[in-house]
């Protein structure tokens, strides 16, 4: 090749002298002038070393490639099913009155923190109280008079029907005033768990009944957790007690959980099923929220990986690598090194077989070179 370039080059230099100059090759070997002979031979010759000294720059920079490399050490590799969810919580309700009627009292507004059972609101009782006075006292009457019979019949005074007559009076009495006082606590709206108030709908005055819109929003921010769909595909994967990084897209911050509960079948229309990934409790944390989930489900404690760029496949399909062989300081040569791989996560592939810790890696470059090249790094 570089005889070849050396040729052309004279050939070029030749023609460009001999356009009619004087003093080109043909003329000076025709004035049989020695002196001019020698003087174009020098000139000449001080082109080619010029030709040459390129050449040998140009086939140095083929021969030697600037690379980085990186030892390959062992560490943890994971491999993940990345999946988006949705923060929800166990205790997150619309607040319902039990019996239509007028809002009397309303003893919370939004903010507010209410324990379980405590009384948030009343709605009018259409005169139950009242009547539940006039049950009381026929259920006491009734009462009083089953136990005097029973004290006659005791001592076998008296009819055995008219005993039965009193008990029957005061059972049936009991009977309804327990129905008058369950109708009457219906009345009163509790909030159904521990929480805080997130929204109030309605105003004290207001008619109210069960509605879409509710009476108010008791949300618990104590038992959050994420629900998620993940592909059938991975059914027997996934277990309870399955480590999850879980990174809030709105606050982008991690937390790590685990799945919870998995769906027992899987959903025909999208090939799914439902996961539930349990969260730890934080007031950052509110219901909807959208979750981006990394799903463990392998973990190597003891793998080598490497980039996933740096493995490149020959005309066979085979996967090979470039590492730096003979190191010495800064330079070594190039090698390729077949390998097995395992999984990707990521941007780095786990390699099962073919390297060994410490072995340099060539992580930039590993495309523009070959093997036997001189690296620099």
């Amino acid at each position: 090749m570089k005889k070849q370039i050396i040729l052309w080059s004279l050939t070029v230099l030749l023609v460009a002298c001999g356009g009619g100059n004087s003093n080109s090759t043909e003329d000076i070997i025709a004035s049989k002038n020695v002196d001019a002979i020698k003087n174009k031979r020098a000139a000449l010759q001080a082109e080619i070393t010029k030709l040459d000294a390129a050449l040998s720059s140009l086939e140095k920079k083929v021969s030697e490639s600037l690379v980085e490399v990186s030892a390959v050490q062992d560490t943890i590799f994971k491999h993940y099913i990345e999946l988006q969810g949705n923060v929800t919580t166990q205790e997150n309700v619309l607040v319902q009155p039990e019996v239509p009627g007028v809002l009397v009292s309303l003893n919370v507004k939004a903010g507010q923190r209410v324990s379980k059972g405590q009384i948030v609101g009343r709605v009018d009782d259409g005169g139950a109280s009242e009547g539940i006075a006039a049950l009381e006292s026929q259920y006491a009457l009734a009462k009083t008079t089953y136990e005097r019979q029973k004290n006659l019949w005791d001592k076998r005074i008296g009819s055995e029907i008219q005993f039965l007559n009193a008990q029957t009076q005061m059972v049936s009495a009991q009977k309804s005033l327990n129905q008058a006082r369950a109708q009457l606590a219906k009345t009163v709206i509790r909030a159904p768990f521990s929480g805080t108030i997130d929204e109030v709908f309605v105003e004290k005055g207001e008619v109210v009944a069960a509605s879409p819109q509710g009476l108010m929003r008791i949300v618990n921010l104590g038992k959050m957790y994420v629900n998620t769909t993940v592909p059938e595909i991975y059914v027997g994967k996934i277990k309870v007690g399955t480590p999850v990084d879980i990174t809030i897209e709105g606050t982008g911050k991690t937390y790590s959980g685990k799945v919870r509960q998995i769906a027992n079948s899987v959903n025909p229309e999208n090939r799914s099923f439902g996961v539930e990934i349990a969260l730890p409790n934080d007031n950052m944390l509110r219901p909807n929220q959208v979750a981006k989930l990394r799903i463990i489900d392998y973990t190597n404690k003891s793998a080598i990986v490497v980039p996933s760029n740096v493995v490149l496949d020959d005309a066979d399909g085979k996967k090979y690598v470039f590492i730096a062989d003979k190191v010495s300081g800064n330079s070594g040569i190039a090698k390729r090194v077949f390998v097995e791989v395992g999984q990707s996560a990521g941007n780095v592939t786990e390699i099962i077989s073919g390297l060994t810790a410490d072995q340099k890696v060539v992580t930039e470059g590993a495309s523009n070179i070959s093997e036997g090249m001189k690296l620099t790094f």
